[in-house]
């Protein structure tokens, strides 16, 4: 996956999704190893968090990675750093 970008991106009604980016037309974004970022703790906005990860990685709640995922209206990409990208891998799958 190491060629394709990682991104943050934000959807009118699904949520906020982590992963990389495969393919985008208009709204229409296809995400690879895809994380939903449904709660995170430790960073004031999506900005920092593409920026610099959480820093409460223990206190996020962010679901297991999925293989594929289409999210048919992005409102916003946000390209993550590769020490973002890191800390996004290391939060703990949090599932009930």
């Amino acid at each position: 996956m190491s060629n394709k970008k990682y991104v943050i991106i934000r959807t009118y009604s699904a949520g906020v999704f982590a992963g990389y980016l495969k393919s985008r037309k208009g709204k229409e974004v296809v995400l690879n190893n895809a994380r939903r970022l449904w709660y995170w703790s430790g960073a004031s906005s999506l900005s920092q968090l593409a920026m610099e990860g959480v820093k409460n990685p223990s206190q996020c709640k962010f679901p297991v990675e999925v293989e594929e995922v289409t999210l048919t209206e992005a409102i916003e990409i946000l390209n993550v750093t590769e020490n973002a990208r890191k800390n996004i891998a290391e939060v703990p799958i949090w599932k009930q």
